[in-house]
């Protein structure tokens, strides 16, 4: 059974939403920028629909899933514009459609100060689907993508070891990932550790690929317990005892640095 949040949980899980937001708009403001200056710019087309899933999901938990709350219902309201004269809706320009997106997102950030939701906002809300394109070994992707709803699910049914556990994998490999796609070699780090990273600790990789700009500070939150998670004594199925704290901190890390290694997302 899960327990209910705090108000210092709560407090912090807003402040998570409120950064998410500020960050959706700032991405916004570029694609808006660029869409108008070339309109049929593939890459930036590219880009806005990934950053348009992206403010889909958030609109989705923020709306606690709901089709009818008001900010679902402005969310999908963005992509048409009305016809004239009782003709057909029409979709919008990708330039207005991110304009008028942004000013969803706006809405959204200011609603939070007034708790104008049907419930309290969750990073941790129901599984989504989650793509990992920007992973360089294709054989990880389906992986990830299966690990990454099931940690929100163990999250969600109040398993916070096993959510913590499968964040920090998830982590793990991406950056991993990250960093054997450049190669010791092209790391701009000079003590860089001796042998395969695959081998180097988790704590070393974060360190290294945070110093090689690959990722930014996110990791500096992370729980102990999530720094130490591969001691876990697995083989006994021994507790870590991993507090809703603890496990919904990991997730949220986890969501800053996919946002460092897929920035267009």
């Amino acid at each position: 059974m899960m327990s209910t949040p705090s108000d210092d949980d709560i407090r912090e899980q807003i402040e998570s939403y409120r950064g998410r937001l500020s960050l959706l708009i700032r991405g916004g403001l570029d694609a808006r920028d660029t869409l108008a200056a070339d309109p049929i710019n593939a890459t930036a087309l590219a880009a806005v629909r990934r950053w348009q899933q992206e403010c889909g999901v958030a609109v989705n938990e923020l709306s606690g899933g709901s089709k009818a709350h008001w900010l679902a219902r402005a969310f999908s309201e963005a992509f048409l514009v009305g016809a004239a004269e009782g003709g057909a809706v029409a979709d919008a320009a990708p330039a207005e459609i991110a304009q008028r997106l942004i000013g969803v997102l706006e809405q959204a950030l200011a609603s939070l100060s007034r708790n104008d939701f049907p419930s309290q906002p969750s990073a941790m809300a129901a599984p989504v689907p989650r793509r990992f394109d920007f992973v360089h070994n294709p054989q990880l992707r389906p992986v990830l993508e299966h690990a990454y709803i099931d940690a929100r699910r163990a999250f969600d049914e109040g398993d916070y070891d096993l959510a913590l556990l499968t964040n920090c994998g998830i982590l793990e490999a991406i950056v991993t990932d990250a960093l054997e796609q450049k190669g010791v070699s092209g790391l701009p780090v000079a003590d860089t550790p001796e042998g395969e990273i695959a081998d180097w600790p988790f704590s070393t990789r974060l360190k290294v690929a945070e110093q090689s700009g690959l990722i930014g500070r996110g990791c500096a939150r992370l729980p102990v317990v999530a720094r130490s998670y591969r001691d876990a004594d697995r083989e006994t199925g021994a507790k870590l005892n991993v507090s809703e704290h603890d496990a919904r901190v990991a997730g949220q890390v986890l969501q800053v640095i996919l946002r460092d290694l897929n920035p267009g997302r």
